[in-house]
């Protein structure tokens, strides 16, 4: 008998870490690349799913600051691959409601400006929308985040424009890529690691975590909800004592 999942306790926000592409491909004695673009469809079908289970933010991490010091071919196709995506899955996203969002040091020189451009209008059409917040995490690394958001905070603090004596947690969150996401509730990495890989350290301080055994091509709207189920039955006590809410 299939585990019922509870419309009225859906995380607001859940992370997909896409581990596994090159592994999936290596198995089917494919390049890389393979792996990579088949990935695509695991991610659009999770994100039909997020839709359909009324989840109101997801976020994916399509590459990271350390992704850099792979093959140049690779990179290379990562970032001709994340501008075509953006091209040929952007209209039908719109369309069903998601507003697109980038996380990440957008500003590295080594991003090619098309790319940047494609995020800006993707990021503009869509900002309207309310089904859905995806968050592409693209040149992301968390430990850069925190560090820009505190060199921001520090800036503003010589001018004046901040009292340090008041900077606290509200202050440091204004000041991370997206101000206005909401803390992590679920991070689901694909592939069984059992690491964040530098991401959204300070976003997931209270995340639950699942770790299903399948390479990330091989994800679907199904493991998303099996992911869902798992974490309603956690006990999320947020640093409180056990039988306390809080």
């Amino acid at each position: 008998m299939a585990e019922d999942l509870d419309p009225n306790s859906i995380p607001r926000h859940v992370g997909l870490i896409l581990d596994g592409n090159g592994r999936w491909a290596k198995a089917r004695d494919l390049p890389r690349t393979a792996g990579h673009a088949a990935g695509e469809a695991a991610l659009f079908d999770t994100v039909e799913g997020a839709l359909e289970l009324g989840i109101s933010w997801l976020s994916a991490y399509t590459f990271s600051t350390e992704n850099w010091t792979r093959d140049a071919e690779e990179v290379e196709f990562l970032m001709w691959f994340n501008q075509d995506l953006l091209l040929r899955r952007r209209d039908a996203l719109h369309q069903q409601g998601v507003r697109m969002l980038f996380a990440g040091d957008l500003a590295d020189p080594r991003i090619p400006e098309h790319n940047r451009i494609q995020m800006a209008d993707a990021t503009e059409l869509t900002k309207h929308n309310t089904e859905l917040s995806l968050v592409f995490a693209f040149n992301y690394g968390s430990r850069r985040e925190i560090a820009e958001a505190a060199a921001a905070i520090a800036r503003k603090a010589m001018a004046g424009q901040i009292d340090p004596e008041t900077i606290d947690e509200e202050t440091v969150a204004a000041h991370m890529y997206v101000p206005e996401m909401p803390p992590l509730d679920l991070v689901v990495r694909s592939s069984g690691e059992h690491r964040l890989s530098n991401f959204f350290l300070w976003q997931a301080a209270y995340a639950e975590f699942v770790f299903p055994g399948v390479l990330w091509p091989d994800f679907d709207r199904a493991h998303l909800r099996q992911a869902v189920i798992e974490f309603q039955q956690r006990e999320r006590r947020f640093g409180g004592a056990e039988g306390f809410s809080g």
